[in-house]
């Protein structure tokens, strides 16, 4: 954060300027963006054929800066691709030039406490008292499915604690919130969830884990299935990576498998195809819906065998590999996304260098989670503290006044 106000100020200095958030338009590419603020199309033509594809990861609303000067002229942009990466367009101020780059996003990352009586239901409880409605909808999930809580029969008085980090920039949030440690009290009984580094959440007891005790020849997937029958990872799904040649940060956001021409493509899953068409630098293109705000992707095919529209299974070939678009060689790029955001496929799908694992019978066990003690503690603690609370403004301004010198 403070890289990005000494940068506006240093701009500001030269400029009399003013920050502006605003939101990528629905269906805007983004040669019709720089077009549309008087900006060379040789800015494009200058851009590596690899850094032409993160274009495509820009998505319609999204919420990013610009700093124009007083005429409204565009001197900066910021433009998010993923949490942790940005696109920058910039002026140079002796010549008038503009510069492109993808450099690091630059946020605040801050732990939050919360302890809020229950007086309707802990969503809309927090949803009022902090504005923040993807918080009250993280909260209410990390507690569902619990067979001893009833939601329904929560009662006045009731209590609820948690501990939650949240990355912001210029005081408004940026990605989702997440919810490490909570506890719900209710009719005097405390109840705990307690959540890892992976997304894996656990109770007070401790972490149900699945353990093999025997095995039979049966392909096992997790949730998703894998792209293709055999698998050769060749580039593997990183919001932040530094290019030891170029000696610059780049995002990879999707995982690309090594195949041959012609390689059939399978559906992670069951859903319903919503694109199969050309897209730009992904050239032929596959995008599937799987509900639950999940929408997988394949690009670089050869040749698209679903159409748009159509419902597939889970395993049904929707396509074929190719080298079709921004691409050196034949390969699979698959992406996924959950609610219009890049996420890792490898945590929603079994990765395995084998075709398939000969597993297949499973029991489970509870084993305790080490400092979970810790976390309890801190939770009774924030009980008898009751902190003041950060209250998210969804109606603050959007835009910051600089006058230069």
């Amino acid at each position: 954060m403070r890289s990005l106000i000494i940068a506006i100020l240093v701009i500001s200095s030269l400029y009399s300027a003013r920050v502006v958030e605003t939101n990528w338009k629905k269906g805007e590419l983004f040669a019709q963006y720089i077009e549309r603020h008087n900006i060379p199309h040789t800015l494009l033509d200058g851009i590596s054929q690899s850094d032409k594809t993160l274009l495509l990861e820009i998505q319609s609303g999204d919420s990013f800066f610009e700093l124009r000067d007083n005429n409204d002229k565009l001197i900066q942009a910021l433009i998010p691709i993923g949490d942790e990466m940005q696109i920058q367009i910039a002026q140079n101020h002796s010549n008038g030039e503009y510069k492109f780059d993808i450099i690091p996003t630059i946020f605040i990352e801050s732990e939050y406490k919360v302890v809020l009586p229950i007086t309707k239901s802990p969503s809309q409880d927090i949803n009022r008292e902090l504005n923040y409605a993807s918080l009250a909808l993280y909260y209410g999930k990390l507690f569902k499915n619990r067979k001893n809580i009833n939601f329904k029969k929560l009662q006045k008085g009731d209590m609820m604690a948690f501990f939650y980090t949240q990355r912001s920039r210029l005081g408004k949030p940026i990605s989702d919130p997440i919810i490490t440690s909570a506890m719900l009290e209710t009719r005097g009984k405390k109840h705990f969830v307690f959540v890892n580094e992976d997304g894996e959440k656990f109770s007070d007891s401790g972490k149900v884990i699945r353990y093999k005790v025997g095995s039979r020849k049966i392909a096992i997937y997790d949730k998703m299935r894998m792209p293709l029958r055999h698998i050769r990872i060749t580039s593997r799904f990183t919001y932040k990576r530094y290019h030891p040649i170029l000696h610059r940060y780049r995002p990879h956001l999707g995982i690309d498998f090594g195949a041959r021409r012609g390689t059939p493509i399978l559906a992670a899953g069951d859903g319903k195809v919503i694109y199969s068409g050309w897209m730009g630098g992904y050239g032929k293109v596959i995008k599937i819906s799987h509900g639950g705000g999940f929408v997988s992707l394949y690009a670089h095919q050869s040749r698209l065998r679903a159409r748009r529209g159509s419902s597939v299974k889970k395993g049904q070939i929707i396509g074929y590999v190719g080298s079709t678009g921004r691409s050196t060689g034949p390969h699979l790029h698959f992406g996924l996304y959950k609610r219009g955001k890049a996420v890792n496929p490898a945590r929603h799908i079994k990765i395995a260098t084998k075709k398939y694992r000969e597993v297949d019978i499973f029991k489970t066990k509870v084993i305790k989670i080490k400092g979970i003690q810790k976390y309890k503690d801190r939770l009774l603690a924030l009980l008898k503290d009751k902190p003041t609370m950060n209250i998210w403004n969804p109606n603050a301004k959007n835009y910051c006044e600089y006058k230069g010198m």
